[in-house]
């Protein structure tokens, strides 16, 4: 009984001691998460302070976070500025159609890949991860000129194409149908299921993290998109909220900031309310890309 109590105590005595060793470690952890919360949130912070401000208040200095003389007129000037009713339903419209599409492409290109088999698939994966590398810039002139000759300047269709093609989105759901018990998928193939069976009832719910945090970033992707709707648009009908905001810009530098922070806040406010929703998942997801494959 004695001894019991010795080794109880002994392994107490050894818990303490590896708590108190990994606090200053701990405390450093914690200081750089608010390091990294601060350096985050100070800019989404100051521009929600300025869309309270006059533009005198937003050009003093020092620079103050909290208005002097708050005022809501900023908003309204800003949402006078620009169509931003008719830029929301184009962009609500885009992007919705364009993660479907995204997710579409992503979903079944990463079921070929993993559940087929076809000669060459290695060399399409290496030609998907090659993709990863090449910046979107790069195939902007050439994609304007195919529109062009296509005769779909100016439409939904050429602003939603593009971006469709997904290798990020093939690559991520790869890596997570990798992961899935074989077992499962097997048992549904005895039990008759086809192809596309496989796919919508067992791959992609087990896989939802990963689908959630995919169509995420693909949502933020195509909301905040500027160039390619600058560029193959030509009318404010078909415009995008991205381009309502460089509307505001004075190219003589008398820019109204205040309702130039209360129009981006129009054009981000969206994004943030389905990020803050949907945050649980994007952590799922990226801890699974980050263990699994």
């Amino acid at each position: 009984m004695a001894a019991a109590r010795q080794v109880g105590g002994q392994a107490t005595s050894a818990a303490s001691r590896a708590r108190l060793a990994s606090t200053p470690l701990r405390l450093a952890g914690y200081a750089a998460m608010l390091v990294a919360v601060a350096v985050i949130g100070l800019p989404l912070g100051w521009l929600l302070s300025a869309t309270f401000k006059e533009t005198s208040e937003i050009y003093l200095i020092p620079a103050t976070l909290i208005p002097r003389s708050p005022t809501l007129a900023n908003y309204p000037l800003a949402w006078n500025a620009a169509p931003f009713g008719l830029y929301y339903i184009n962009t609500t419209f885009v992007t919705v159609v364009s993660v479907f599409g995204k997710l579409t492409m992503g979903a079944t290109t990463a079921y070929a890949l993993v559940m087929l088999r076809f000669p060459g698939k290695n060399l399409i994966f290496a030609l998907i991860l090659g993709a990863l590398m090449i910046p979107p810039q790069v195939v902007v002139v050439p994609n304007y000129i195919l529109f062009a000759d296509w005769g779909l300047i100016n439409t939904y269709t050429a602003l939603i194409l593009p971006h469709v093609p997904t290798a990020v989105g093939a690559f991520l759901l790869r890596q997570a149908f990798l992961a899935l018990p074989r077992e499962i998928l097997d048992a549904a193939k005895v039990d008759g299921a086809g192809h596309l069976r496989t796919l919508w009832a067992i791959m992609l719910p087990l896989s939802m993290p990963v689908l959630v945090t995919f169509g995420l970033l693909a949502t933020q992707d195509v909301w905040n998109d500027f160039l390619w709707p600058l560029i193959i648009t030509n009318t404010d009908n078909m415009r995008t909220l991205p381009i309502g905001i460089s509307r505001m810009l004075d190219q003589e530098g008398n820019t109204q900031w205040g309702v130039v922070m209360a129009g981006a806040l129009y054009v981000i406010l969206p994004l943030l309310v389905v990020f803050l929703w949907a945050q649980r998942h994007i952590v799922e997801g990226i801890a699974a890309g980050a263990v699994k494959g």
